[in-house]
């Protein structure tokens, strides 16, 4: 009488590959994933350029709902330096944002009225890059939050888009150089 062992597990040989549905149905699964934060993405520039006024695109390669500075400019800082343009830019009642958080990086983006020539001016160069901050360049992309890199936390609203407001661009800047001037009691 013979006897047979079965094992848990894998039933072929040790080295075999599972073929098991678990392991054949992992891409489709990926591939569904995948197709949802894409959908997902649409939807939320759909959003974006109907409610805010952001003429975002989807960049396919990529997924993430990219914004290009011109009409709408930008101004990238440390978060620490952001919270308080933030504070000054929300004193009295109004409105600071939108601004976008990337926490990865420690960094703050504010979205802002439409850019100017500020770029070109020499002395604000150096004194935002002083403090690491910079005015996005006419041109240039900025990446907008979609719902899979809130998710993750890899990009997130600090201050939501309100309709289509944002400062504008001077707005921010006088308050980038405001809030890093010392106070006296520092």
């Amino acid at each position: 009488m013979s006897t047979f062992r079965m094992e848990s597990g894998s039933h072929g040989p040790l080295d075999a590959p599972d073929a098991s549905p678990s392991h054949a149905a992992a891409p489709e699964f990926a591939a569904a994933q995948e197709y949802t934060a894409a959908q997902d993405a649409f939807a939320r520039c759909r959003h974006y350029r109907k409610d805010n006024g952001l003429y975002a695109v989807v960049d396919p390669a990529l997924g993430r709902i990219v914004l290009e500075v011109g009409a709408v400019g930008a101004v990238v800082m440390p978060a620490s330096l952001g919270a308080k343009v933030r504070a000054l830019l929300t004193a009295g009642g109004r409105r600071g944002g939108p601004i976008i958080a990337h926490p990865r990086s420690g960094r703050w983006t504010f979205l802002t009225g439409p850019t100017d020539n500020s770029y070109l001016d020499m002395a604000l160069f150096a004194d935002l890059f002083r403090v690491c901050a910079s005015v996005a360049l006419p041109g240039s992309r900025i990446v907008l939050p979609s719902p899979a890199d809130e998710h993750s936390g890899y990009r997130t609203w600090v201050a939501p888009p309100d309709r289509d407001y944002r400062p504008e661009l001077p707005e921010v800047i006088a308050a980038t150089r405001a809030a890093t001037i010392p106070s006296k009691h520092e």
